[in-house]
């Protein structure tokens, strides 16, 4: 009886010794205990705290920013990095160079495209190279089509330069001048300027982008000697005639693009200037310089309010002088004294008062 009782005791030990052993037992976590007790702290690893993001600054571009970025706009044959387009809207004076565009820079140029007042596409290369092109080139860059400080440069320019002095120079020279507006608008743009000479349009201002020019809205601390009128006519004026032009007042161009002037001579250029407020083009008399003229001041224009003016005195000395004639004549046969009908008639002369 005692041997049929312990036989499946044994059995059942047996199958308690086969089972699997549990993932943690005593023994082992007694051993883990000890060695975490002798076991030296993990010292922590120190890294530099990272400012909040209101503390960080403005982003600038640099070269060395090329990781999973699109390389950032560099001025022509300079290695100083300009801000990001986003960052170029604001007013306030810009710092630019007046370096000259490396062969490379007009290589990215040559082939973009300028629109004539007709709508007609020509490589912008074709304005200063190629058959019947004077050798020299002088292009400027105007803002939108309604600025009035670009107006007035150009009707200062235009008294001052004409097609026939850049031709008679020892290098036959021309002037051209391209704005960032719609080309429709170019024939009032000639009209309003009395420019003679040729205008073009970049409505993508991609020439002014890789030719170096910038945005703006400052109008700079000085006023430059080009400019005739002040600043409260020339803007009316610019008001005006965006009135007048409809829709067209939306398509002058971007407000706060500044151009410049750079020559052009056999393919290259070797001079440059580039605007840093919106009243920065390069003085006509710097412009003469350049070119090989002297440096002669440009002539005083006639204000239009001047001309106003005048022509409102004129009408009202003729008008007083016809009615103090058709007096005279009626005294005369009354059998007035015909001196004192002169003096009558040369009063409103020398005093030009009204008839009120």
């Amino acid at each position: 009886m005692t041997e049929k009782t312990n036989t499946p005791t044994m059995a059942s030990s047996t199958a308690r010794a086969m089972e699997p052993t549990p993932p943690h037992s005593a023994k082992e976590e007694s051993t883990t205990a000890t060695t975490s007790k002798t076991a030296p702290p993990t010292q922590p690893t120190s890294t530099d705290p990272t400012p909040p993001a209101s503390q960080s600054g403005p982003k600038i571009s640099t070269s060395a920013d090329t990781n999973n970025t699109a390389s950032p706009m560099q001025s022509p044959s300079s290695t100083t990095p300009v801000l990001e387009k986003e960052e170029l809207d604001f007013s306030g004076n810009v710092e630019v160079n007046d370096d000259i565009p490396t062969q490379k820079d007009l290589d990215r140029v040559g082939n973009l495209l300028v629109l004539d007042a007709q709508g007609e596409s020509r490589p912008f290369k074709s304005l200063y190279t190629g058959e019947g092109v004077a050798p020299r080139q002088l292009i400027i860059f105007v803002r939108h089509f309604f600025c009035g400080n670009c107006q007035e440069f150009l009707r200062t320019l235009s008294s001052s330069i004409t097609p026939d002095s850049l031709l008679s120079l020892p290098t036959p020279t021309f002037i051209t001048v391209v704005g960032c507006g719609r080309p429709e608008l170019i024939d009032m743009y000639v009209q309003t300027t009395s420019c003679p000479f040729p205008v073009y349009a970049d409505p993508t201002r991609k020439l002014y982008d890789l030719l170096g020019m910038t945005r703006t809205l400052d109008l700079g601390k000085k006023k430059p000697e080009y400019l005739q009128s002040n600043l409260f006519v020339t803007t009316v004026q610019s008001i005006m005639q965006g009135l007048k032009t409809g829709s067209g007042a939306l398509k002058g161009g971007d407000l706060k693009q500044v151009g410049g002037e750079f020559l052009f001579e056999d393919g290259e250029v070797k001079w440059a200037h580039r605007m840093r407020n919106t009243r920065d083009h390069a003085e006509v008399t710097e412009l003469r310089r350049v070119l090989g003229l002297d440096e002669t001041k440009p002539p005083m224009r006639k204000r239009w309010s001047h001309g106003i003016k005048e022509m409102g005195k004129g009408r009202r000395s003729a008008s007083w002088g016809r009615v103090r004639s058709k007096s005279k004549g009626v005294k005369d046969a009354k059998g007035d004294v015909v001196v004192e009908n002169k003096e009558e008639e040369e009063k409103p002369v020398l005093s030009g008062s009204s008839t009120a």
